[in-house]
C-alpha cells in the first residue's frame, strides 16, 4: 500500500486532521521536521550512484578549499 504525506499549515489544521483520521480509523504518524529530513536523506543515499569512485587526493583537495 502507498503512503500519503500531509503538511498542515498550522496547529489547528494538524489537530483537525488528527481527529479526522482517528474517526476514520486511519493509522497516522506525526513526524518531526528532523525525522522527515532523515527519511529524505536516506532516500537520497539509497538512490546515490555508488559506481563512481573518488580518490583520496580528490577528497583532500576539496577539504582544503
Amino acid at each position: 500500500m502507498s503512503s500519503m504525506l500531509i503538511n498542515p499549515k498550522n496547529e489547528k489544521e494538524m489537530q483537525f486532521l488528527s481527529e479526522l483520521f482517528k474517526k476514520l480509523g486511519v493509522d497516522a504518524t506525526v513526524l518531526s521536521d528532523e525525522e522527515a529530513e532523515d527519511i529524505g536523506l536516506s532516500i537520497l543515499m539509497k538512490d546515490a550512484d555508488r559506481s563512481d569512485l573518488v580518490t583520496e587526493e580528490e577528497i583532500m583537495a576539496k577539504l582544503k578549499e
